[in-house]
């Protein structure tokens, strides 16, 4: 993986943004050409579980460059052909489900419909309290569309949440190798 160029995306799961901070960590060390991107919402605000200033520097320094979180800064993503797969990861039922219908109205998603137009992989790291509820037929949706790719998830707590599913973080490097190689990784489902 050491050769490519690789968009890691974050949307507003904020309860889950620094395991997927510790996977960008551990990619950046395999010498992989990373682009950061941010909602535009990840970018601005800071929660309880980080300072949007703070995290956005710290993405920065760990990619060596600055954080694509605009529309127009995404959409040159597809006509220059800047990148071979991009990971979303925490993936939010809502850019799932903007995904899903083609919306394109924040700057992940306009890097995704931007990047697709290459018929390269996208894969999504879901973290959502609503994966089985509304966002359920928009995930099914995107099971069966060329060229996106899941990291495995599971729920998270089936009986406090059961509407809830988040992806394995730890999983994501492994589903870049098989998505690269236009393979969804197995099990998807834990």
């Amino acid at each position: 993986m050491q050769n490519i160029k690789l968009g890691y995306a974050f949307c507003g799961s904020f309860c889950t943004i620094n395991k997927s901070l510790a996977v960008l960590k551990k990619l950046a060390e395999l010498d992989i050409d990373i682009t950061p991107i941010m909602s535009e919402i990840t970018y601005s605000t800071s929660t309880r579980f980080a300072d949007c200033d703070e995290f956005n520097r710290s993405v920065e320094e760990i990619c060596n460059k600055k954080i694509i979180h605009t529309i127009p800064q995404a959409e040159p993503i597809g006509p220059k052909n800047l990148l071979d797969v991009i990971v979303v990861a925490p993936c939010t039922g809502n850019t799932i489900s903007k995904i899903a219908s083609g919306i394109t109205d924040t700057s992940v998603t306009m890097a995704v419909k931007a990047h697709l137009r290459n018929n390269k992989p996208v894969i999504l790291g879901i973290a959502t309290n609503d994966a089985l509820g509304a966002t359920a037929k928009n995930i099914g949706l995107l099971h069966n569309t060329k060229n996106i790719y899941f990291v495995p998830y599971k729920q998270d707590d089936p009986i406090g949440k059961n509407n809830s599913l988040i992806c394995d973080f730890s999983k994501i490097p492994q589903t870049i190798e098989q998505a690269l190689k236009s393979t969804q990784i197995q099990p998807v489902i834990m």
